[in-house]
């Protein structure tokens, strides 16, 4: 067994010992990935860097998967060097695996800056444009997260499931996921809303929301337009053809009898 300090107190320790092990083995998290007792340390995520120093010498930054214990070493797990170390570590793995959930985690838990994480948005705002100044619903805002803005449903819940801002998205970055009769609207990985699916009346085809239909419906009557859904929900074909049919309906109608001249 070997003496040596870590953060200011002492520790008797097996020599020779990984210095992560060690730290693990008495409670004390620095952050890595790439580590496990039983495997040869690869020193690839380089997030495990703490201050080492021996005897009077300066402390340097080592990978402490890397280093073995000694007499008479010193060991800093955290500090400002430390933490830019980290910081560029994080930022080169975030560039590999921009979506990881354990980066993400790890990075929240020692408050590492990760930058902007690739999700797909250009902040155009053309979706909450469109949803406020078309739609009228005012679904979506933009809220600002660890120092960078994001697309986010609004408190108001407002969403009708239309898939207009995911129509108008230039990037893709919001899509309309329809599966076992229920429309997920999702910006990124994050769910705005989930809509059960209406059928069509006439060709029983899954095709809308009831409230985007509820929202057109009200539109029409708050607009003085002649209101053929009260009772029944068409998609846009069948409504088409339902119009067609009116049409030719009211023209035999109105038809001049055959021979009937005006005078």
């Amino acid at each position: 067994m070997v003496h040596l300090k870590i953060n200011g107190k002492g520790y008797a320790v097996e020599e020779g010992k990984r210095i992560l092990a060690v730290l693990n083995e008495n409670g004390i998290r620095v952050p890595h990935l790439c580590f496990h007792h039983a495997l040869t340390p690869a020193a690839a995520c380089r997030l495990c860097v703490v201050e080492a120093r021996d005897g009077d010498s300066p402390p340097t930054i080592k990978l402490s998967c890397a280093i073995k214990a000694r007499a008479g070493m010193e060991i800093i797990t955290e500090s400002a060097m430390i933490h830019q170390q980290r910081n560029i570590a994080m930022g080169n793995l975030l560039a590999m695996a921009p979506q990881s959930d354990a980066l993400l985690k790890l990075g929240d838990e020692f408050g590492l800056t990760m930058g902007r994480i690739p999700d797909g948005c250009i902040r155009c705002r053309l979706c909450m444009r469109v949803c406020k100044e078309v739609i009228g619903a005012a679904a979506l805002t933009m809220v600002k997260k660890n120092g960078e803005k994001y697309v986010v449903p609004s408190k108001s819940g407002n969403c009708i499931g239309c898939g207009t801002c995911a129509n108008i998205c230039p990037t893709d970055a919001i899509r309309v996921v329809d599966k076992d009769n229920v429309r997920t609207m999702m910006v990124g990985e994050q769910v705005i809303a989930a809509h059960p699916l209406l059928r069509c009346d006439m060709c029983q085809k899954l095709f809308a929301t009831p409230k985007f239909m509820e929202h057109m419906e009200k539109q029409e009557k708050e607009a003085g337009h002649p209101d053929t859904k009260d009772t029944h929900h068409y998609c846009p074909t069948c409504s088409k053809l339902y119009s067609l049919k009116n049409r030719q309906l009211t023209a035999s109608v109105f038809a001049k009898p055959h021979g009937f001249d005006d005078k």
